[in-house]
C-alpha cells in the first residue's frame, strides 16, 4: 500500500505558488482576497 501524499517542494511551488496565481485572472482574485483578509502568507 502506498500513501497518496508525497510532498515535493518544486511541485508545490509550481501548482500553488505566487507566480502561478498571478498568471491567471482567477488566481489574481485569490491573492487579492487573501490580501484583503490580511493574510500573513498570500501564497506558498
Amino acid at each position: 500500500m502506498s500513501f497518496t501524499y508525497k510532498p515535493k517542494k518544486k511541485k508545490r511551488r509550481n501548482t500553488h505558488g505566487f507566480l502561478k496565481r498571478q498568471s491567471t485572472k482567477s488566481g489574481k482574485r485569490v491573492v487579492a482576497k487573501r490580501r484583503a483578509k490580511g493574510r500573513k502568507k498570500l501564497a506558498v
